[in-house]
This record gives structure tokens, sequence and C-alpha cells, in this order.
């Protein structure tokens, strides 16, 4: 497949989609998106596999044909392509600390809330991980995903407590992976950020409050 222009395969229910969509927003740049219906099943559709094999989005289709997917590839992808407006780190220092936060968030936050969804929810049995293969749920993980979530609140509330954003003074990748994070353990988990956590709280409010929150 060729394309004038990239053409993001996404997902509203695709908390992985939404962090390359913030990505695009705070960017803003123009690509064009198509939704697959992963409530369908779309994503392991022989269509859709003959775009990304792993049955996942986000998927980032370049006008010579080759797809990128993985959150963090593609964003490098839009980085380099379009460097106004950088959200991986302007220099050295600040890249190295961006990749080091977000990483950190995705670990520690992220993961852990994809985790515990998918090894509770009865409609994802069988599917305990994304991707082409079929995993049975452990149930016992949950509790320990829940754990993970407290930890992971209560390190950004450290962090935060002296810095403006995750990885500094400038909003970057790694807050959009701790904004969808959040998100996503408040929706899907039932672990909104605890009330005690000021400084994460106050982080919050002024990220979500960011147009590209939105997207």
């Amino acid at each position: 497949m060729t394309t004038e222009s990239p053409l993001l395969y996404e997902s509203k229910a695709s908390p992985n989609a939404r962090r390359v969509r913030i990505f695009i927003a705070e960017k803003g740049i123009g690509i064009p998106m198509r939704a697959v219906d992963l409530g369908a099943k779309e994503q392991f559709s022989d269509a859709y596999k003959a775009i990304n094999p792993r049955s996942q989005v986000p998927a980032l289709v370049l006008p010579d044909g080759a797809t990128i997917t993985e959150v963090t590839a593609i964003w490098r992808y839009l980085e380099e392509t379009y460097p106004e407006r950088p959200l991986l780190g302007g220099d050295a220092r600040t890249k190295a600390l961006v990749a080091m936060w977000e990483r950190r968030a995705e670990l520690d936050g992220f993961a852990p809330v994809m985790e515990g969804v998918r090894n509770a929810a009865a409609s994802l049995k069988g599917r305990a991980l994304s991707g082409p293969h079929a995993y049975e749920q452990i149930p016992e993980i949950v509790a320990r995903s829940r754990k993970r979530v407290e930890n992971f609140y209560d390190d950004f509330e450290a962090r935060l407590a002296s810095e403006r954003f995750v990885a500094g003074e400038t909003y970057s990748a790694a807050d959009i992976t701790t904004l969808a994070a959040v998100d996503f353990a408040t929706k899907a988990f039932s672990m909104p950020i605890p009330e005690r956590h000021l400084a994460l709280r106050r982080w919050y409010e002024e990220v979500a409050a960011r147009p590209s929150a939105g997207a």
C-alpha cells in the first residue's frame, strides 16, 4: 500500500493509539487517520493483518508503503519528520531525561494498568495479552497490578513535587504516557489519583486541560 501522506490506523478504544493522537495534536500536524473497530475484532481481519500482522493499533503506514508500529517508534518517525515543537527533547540531556521518564511511566504505570485490565475483563478471556497470540488470564496478577499502580502514583507524586512536568520544565512525551496511564487507570481500573497526592493532581489538572488531551 502506498499513500500520499502517512496514514494512522487507530482506535478510540486504544490507550496506545491515544498516546500517538496526543503527540500528533501537540505537534500541530495533520495526519489522516483510519479507525479500526476493536470491538468488532477488525484488528484480526485479513485486511488489517496485511497492514500489521501483530493485530495491534496504532500502526502508521508511510507514503512508500512501509508500516511502523509501536508507539515510541511512531513518535520517533514523527519527531524527526516534523521537528517543530519537539516532544522527545531538544538536546542530549533533555532527550535522555524524556526517554528515561517516559520509560518509567510506561513500565511502572501504563503497563500495570494494561496487565490488570486484560487479566480481569471477562470480555478479554483468552486474550490476556494483545497481539497475534492467545494467552489465558491469570486472575492473581490483578492484585499485584493494583499495588504497582499505587506505587506508580507514590513515585510520580514525589517526582512532581519538585518538577512542573514529568521530565522537567517542558511538556514532553513523558507527560503523554503518564496522562494516558492515569486516565486508563481511572476509567478502566477504578484507580484515580489519590486525594493525598497534591502534586500529581496539580500536574494532572494542567496537562488534562491542554487541547491535545482530547485527541
